[in-house]
């Protein structure tokens, strides 16, 4: 029988894998894509740390800027264990061989980021996600940890609030299966990608595991929360690192004159751009003044990606950038040991959240969580599997595949994919960086509209093996309720802060230091906010 079920093959999702398995744990990874191909990739700018050889900077200032910039929403115990555990984290990424740059004194190199008081952010040129990503996939084939690529999470088993395992597609061969387990590790990304059109994610960042923690009756926690990364490539939703502006870049105007501090928390420096936008004026990155050479050393890759998508050379053109929906700060909400409100379920990294991030999240702040909290949550997941398992005994399955058989045989077809695409702009125009009441309730009865569209339809394609139509339908019905989700939240939180935004309420209001909260119980959505304990 399998020990511990990780979703997700993410930077999360697979160092909590490694962390089960050197426990003597039977260990299944479970993911949508290829490990690969995780959204993990995306973070190419760094992973912050105070290191012994950090120069200028503490554990009690890394604490600091992390609580300031979660505006009084983040755990002070969680950060305080963040912080402290920063460089036994890096210093393990370095034992695997992750290969972090090196200054000429051969220590770890390091790079200032926004809404901090140090050089803080390790880095590995701009690859340091990938190269995390890869060196932990590498350790896990080393360690001989089984996965199932392809195969997308349906439900969870959850009998008297425990998991006892997971309902799965698999695209290959079509099947639909349970699999038992003594636990379950979700890890399997945020919900940034629900402003399809207007996001950096993949299109395979669609929140399922949030939803389906959800219809599991998971607490889920501050979903109003999404940042939207300053600079991604002028309407093409590429990103340009954090590390371009931290190595010197500057925003400019039309006029190049600059008008925002480029180190600010990265709600403000968005903002900011935005505001520029709205006013029909276009807003640049500009390298010029670091030149070639340092501009090849440090961020190669999105020198490529500037000549490929934008046929511009940094080290010459003004960069046209704008502000796209990129992280997401909400999610299932977890305890210090990444334990749910479900027993025997866990969650790490990007679709948790984990007492860290509050409204706003430090730029390199999320490499850190996912190596961190996912080597937590494999640790805390392997004292569980001593228990003894009592088999499953609901007709979960048989439900599941009703459903799916359902969509199958219907011929009741609406075009689906362009609801996606309707909800992606409905999502960035009305709840994005600038948010007020009636835009949000407009919002709020159009996803409902999409909800109620989408019951009772069918597939065109009847083809029960690689079947893309139909993960694209159950990927937008996780969407539309993580969307409804975020829009409920946004509503109730009447005030600004962080990554939040009310027109109709700019301040930050006190008695909003609280944690919003939704809990689906007897089929109803339920919404309160929790003090921080």
């Amino acid at each position: 029988m399998i020990d511990i079920i990780v979703i997700g093959s993410g930077g999360a999702g697979l160092s909590a894998a490694l962390s089960a398995k050197k426990k003597g744990k039977n260990v299944l990874v479970i993911s949508k894509t290829y490990p690969t191909h995780s959204q993990t990739c995306q973070a190419q700018g760094g992973i912050n740390a105070v290191l012994s050889s950090t120069k200028d900077d503490s554990i009690e200032n890394y604490f600091n800027d992390t609580y300031k910039a979660s505006h009084k929403l983040g755990k002070k115990e969680h950060i305080e264990f963040f912080c402290s555990n920063s460089a036994d984290t890096i210093n393990w990424l370095d034992s695997i061989a992750v290969a972090f740059s090196r200054d000429e004194d051969g220590n770890i190199s390091q790079r200032k980021f926004g809404g901090t008081k140090a050089k803080r952010t390790c880095y590995s040129s701009d690859y340091t996600g990938l190269k995390i990503l890869h060196t932990l996939y590498d350790q896990c084939l080393k360690e001989n940890i089984s996965f199932q690529d392809e195969s997308m999470l349906l439900d969870l088993v959850v009998e008297k609030n425990i998991v006892k395992g997971v309902i799965i597609y698999n695209l290959l061969t079509g099947d639909i299966k349970q699999i038992e387990s003594k636990a379950v590790i979700l890890a399997g990304g945020g919900y940034a990608g629900v402003y399809t059109g207007f996001t950096t994610n993949s299109y395979a960042t669609t929140g399922d595991c949030i939803a389906i923690a959800y219809k599991a009756g998971s607490k889920i926690s501050n979903m109003e929360f999404v940042q939207f990364h300053p600079t991604a490539l002028e309407n093409k939703n590429i990103l340009i690192s954090e590390s371009a502006r931290g190595e010197g870049g500057y925003l400019v105007d039309e006029d190049e004159n600059r008008f925002v501090d480029e180190l600010k928390p990265r709600d403000e420096v968005a903002r900011a751009i935005f505001t520029k936008n709205l006013e029909g004026k276009k807003v640049y990155l500009d390298l010029r003044h670091l030149g070639l050479e340092k501009i090849n050393e440090t961020m190669p890759q999105e020198r490529r990606l500037v000549q490929e998508f934008m046929k511009l050379n940094m080290e010459s053109d003004l960069i046209p950038i704008n502000p796209s929906s990129h992280y997401s700060m909400g999610g299932i909400l977890t305890q210090l040991n990444t334990k749910t409100s479900i027993k025997n379920l866990y969650a790490c990294g990007e679709c948790s959240q984990s007492g860290v991030h509050g409204a706003n999240r430090l730029g390199g702040n999320s490499l850190l969580e996912i190596v961190m909290f996912g080597k937590v949550a494999g640790e805390e997941a392997s004292k569980n599997t001593k228990e003894d398992f009592v088999g499953i005994s609901n007709d979960k399955l048989k439900v599941v595949k009703e459903k799916i058989e359902n969509l199958f045989e219907s011929n009741n077809y609406i075009d689906f994919y362009s609801i996606k695409k309707e909800l992606g702009r409905l999502m960035f125009e009305n709840v994005g960086l600038f948010r007020e009441e009636k835009k949000l309730k407009t919002a709020l009865a159009k996803i409902e509209e999409f909800q109620n569209s989408i019951k009772n339809i069918g597939i065109k394609d009847k083809n029960k093996i690689y079947n893309k139509n139909l993960t694209d339908y159950l990927e937008l019905e996780n969407m539309l309720i993580v969307s409804q989700m975020i829009v409920n939240s946004a509503l109730n939180r009447k005030e600004s802060r962080g990554a939040h935004y009310r027109v109709d309420f700019k301040d930050e209001n006190q008695s909003f230091d609280k944690n919003s909260i939704i809990l689906f119980k007897n089929g109803v959505q339920n919404f309160f906010f929790e003090e921080i304990k």
